[in-house]
């Protein structure tokens, strides 16, 4: 098997796109054949870890490395007073600083937990050894350490996502009625179950990376700039990548501390971030809060959404955890008004977590649709199907698809919703509460430009080659299901190579963005490879299928015909002999014709050319609604889900298998979102106080009851050129509300701050 891990499996029966193809790389993974980043056998490794801040802010006034230098097997000691001679390296959209110097072990402390050291050793227990005997001395300064520090202030505006219309204060201080609450989340992390790390090898000026990426372009093109080498030199691998949710889609500190002392040594390197400084080595989502008011008619129609919201981001750089992101599109309201601000605090830069923006706001609204049906006396369906969005009230253009209300009808009918109860308390089994809740959820339709290759082999095997990568959302499965309807063959027939920075271009595995985008290049390559052999069999004097009269060709199981079956009928194989082709090669991109050879670089190792819900003339979204049973003990508080059953309209579904499962996914979060996960924080020093993976409670087995998911969607052919919308992050938006909201219904007690445990219902 190639480095680049080329992927043979499949049942023609659902081979085609729509059918429900088993995951391609599923025998690999659970046999342990599949490799990941850290497992390359690579000879000659030395092995590094980072040593991490036990302040919140300061600077590192010395660090005393006379004992882990002498210590066992120890080859090298990077400190702040290493100049490393690095250059900053552009944003993910592109925007780069001029010859600004890069210090991934900064003198300057920002945040507890950051790396301001490593050390290198012929073993890693020998490095994890000498790193303790680094003496590090610190000028310590004033911090603020979270969003609920007294310290933290208001923070800045954020004005580019201010939104408003109408006049919605005018019209919430005459609405017949009015709610007002504040929600507020936590800080949650993506605790992936492959911690991150990198193994880097220098081979002159030639880098290779075998590191979990969810982008190999835009990552190798970090490593290019901090080093100062052309592009073409540096190759970033990663077949197979354990879980990532957001988080690996950015080439991080320790992986510059890593590349260079492989540089300096002369010699691999292996860094393995522990579980503890997954934490801080890069940032989850951030603490939010927000404040909503609502003003509706006695009937219940909104008249005003007032949105004001904050989250926190770190003390050197602007991340908003957009509160307001689906607050504005949910509803149909004349008189809008959403702002948000940004808190600096002594943390590191938090980043995207799953359904990022989107998430948090969702909770927020949906809980506060929930009150205001409360304090109607409405049923919470029905206030929600009264203020439908007939279209999109911000951008003042109309939905390309939306099918909520068939996601809220059809839910509703599977979950039983018409046998709820009204009054809170009023559903029970001995000494359990039972409480049912709603959730609606959204994400945008983002598109990007990719590129991919089709190479039809003589043996007749058909080949997909793209840079794309595949952390378990099913992209090799999708790709071997497109190339295979587009030629008429068996999926088995069909191999993908994936993951590779040196491959063909592609969209960062992140946003919901990589399907569509990777299917239209693939599709694209394998039409036009097909119209060349349609070409090449009708003109090419060895074919017999040249003297046949016809002007087209027919693929379908797995032989070439003329339409209407007059005339001879190959396979793929023996049309390539009589051709005397031993391979047959197509590269197609989606940029626009004539894109120079700048502008496809651009393309694949930056978001410049990424497009937004709203480009065109349509807003392009997925949308979900989710219904939650909980059982609440009487007695104790404990909160546990009991059913969920959730509708999605996401357009098209490429494998129905594989959505699911990502649905499934999603919710799963969205469950450990609503009762368990929160990061604390210690207020005296910003210490992460449950960096661990028995402290930072996640969702287990039986955490999780009986996911029912419908779909509803249409294809969208606006959103996508198959007709698809994203399917990965829309499943966990609107959970922890649906949650929530089903445990007011239960107990009659509102938790407004996430997570619910039992000392909040008791």
């Amino acid at each position: 098997m190639t480095i680049m891990e080329t992927r043979k499996h499949g049942d023609a029966s659902d081979g085609m796109i729509g059918g429900r193809q088993t995951r391609f790389e599923g025998q690999l993974k659970v046999t342990g054949a599949a490799t990941y980043a850290l497992e390359y056998p690579v000879e000659g490794l030395a092995h590094a870890v980072l040593v991490q801040s036990t302040i919140p802010a300061g600077q590192v006034v010395s660090i005393d490395t006379s004992k882990t230098l002498a210590a066992p097997g120890v080859l090298l000691v990077l400190t702040p007073e290493d100049d490393l001679g690095l250059i900053t390296a552009s944003d993910w959209h592109g925007n780069r600083p001029e010859n600004q110097p890069y210090h991934p072990l900064p003198r300057e402390v920002r945040f507890n937990g950051e790396s301001i050291a490593a050390v290198v050793a012929e073993t890693r227990e020998q490095a994890v050894e000498a790193a303790r005997l680094l003496d590090i001395v610190y000028a310590e300064a004033p911090s603020v350490v979270s969003l609920d520090d007294p310290s933290a202030g208001e923070g800045k505006a954020v004005d580019m996502l201010n939104v408003a219309w109408g006049d919605a204060e005018a019209a919430l201080a005459t609405a017949p009625v009015m709610i007002e609450a504040e929600y507020s989340t936590p800080r949650e992390y993506h605790v992936a179950m492959e911690p991150h790390g990198l193994t880097v090898k220098w081979d002159g000026d030639q880098l290779t990376v075998w590191e979990p990426s969810q982008w190999s372009h835009g990552m190798a093109r970090s490593y290019a700039e901090w080093f100062a080498i052309p592009y073409e030199n540096v190759r970033l691998i990663s077949p197979f990548i354990g879980g990532g949710f957001g988080s690996k889609g950015a080439a991080l500190a320790y992986s510059a501390v890593a590349a260079f002392a492989a540089r300096k040594l002369g010699r691999p390197v292996k860094l393995a971030v522990t579980r503890p400084q997954n934490f801080t080595s890069y940032g989850g989502r951030a603490a939010t809060r927000q404040t909503i008011r609502l003003g509706a008619t006695e009937d219940g129609v909104l008249q005003a959404i007032v949105h004001r919201g904050a989250s926190e981001t770190s003390i050197y750089a602007d991340w908003p955890e957009q509160t307001g992101a689906a607050t504005s599109i949910l509803y149909k309201v004349e008189n809008f008004s959403s702002q948000h601000r940004i808190v600096p605090v002594n943390t590191v830069t938090p980043g995207a977590l799953r359904g990022p923006g989107k998430n948090p706001s969702a909770y927020g609204i949906e809980c506060a649709m929930d009150e205001l049906a409360w304090k109607l006396g409405m049923d919470p369906l029905e206030l929600r199907l009264k203020n439908y969005a007939d279209r999109d009230y911000q951008s003042g253009k109309p939905w390309s698809t939306r099918r909520l209300r068939e996601a809220l009808m059809e839910g509703a009918e599977a979950f039983g919703w018409s046998k709820r109860s009204h009054q809170p308390r009023s559903m029970r089994e001995g000494r359990t509460l039972i409480g049912w809740g709603i959730g609606c959820g959204t994400f945008p339709v983002i598109q990007a430009p990719s590129e991919a290759m089709i190479r039809i082999l003589g043996s007749g095997r058909v080949e997909v080659v793209s840079g794309a990568i595949d952390m378990g959302q099913g992209t090799y499965t999708i790709l071997a299901q497109t190339a295979a309807d587009v030629f008429g063959v068996p999926v088995s027939q069909v191999d993908v190579t994936l993951g590779d920075s040196r491959l063909p271009g592609s969209a960062i595995a992140g946003g919901s963005m990589l399907a569509g985008s990777i299917l239209g290049a693939v599709h694209k390559a394998a039409t036009a490879a097909r119209d060349e052999l349609i070409g090449l069999a009708l003109s090419d004097g060895n074919s017999p299928l040249r003297d046949t009269g016809a002007n087209t060709l027919t693929f379908g199981d797995g032989r070439i015909s003329v339409p209407r079956g007059e005339g001879p009928s190959l396979t793929l194989p023996e049309l390539m002999a009589a051709l005397g082709r031993d391979e047959l090669e197509i590269r197609r991109n989606t940029l626009p014709d004539g894109a120079t050879a700048q502008e496809h670089y651009q393309a694949w190792t930056t978001m410049a050319k990424v497009q937004g819900p709203t480009m065109g003339d349509y807003s392009m979204h997925s949308w979900c609604a989710h219904f939650a049973e909980v059982r609440v003990d009487e007695d104790f508080g404990t909160v546990r889900v009991s059913r969920m059953v959730s509708a999605f309209d996401c357009g098209r579904l490429y494998n129905p298998r594989l959505v699911e499962s990502q649905w499934r996914g999603g919710i799963i979060m969205g469950i450990g979102q609503a009762l368990l996960e929160e990061g604390l924080v210690d207020q005296r020093n910003g210490r992460m106080m449950n960096s661990n993976v028995g402290d930072y409670l996640v969702p287990t087995n039986s955490d999780i009851p009986d996911i029912q998911v419908i779909s509803v969607g249409v294809p969208d052919f606006s959103a996508s050129a198959l007709g698809g919308k994203g399917v990965g992050e829309v499943g966990i938006v609107g959970v922890a509300p649906a949650i929530a909201n089903a445990v007011f219904h239960a107990t009659g007690k509102r938790v407004r701050d996430l997570p619910i445990t039992l000392e909040k219902l008791i």
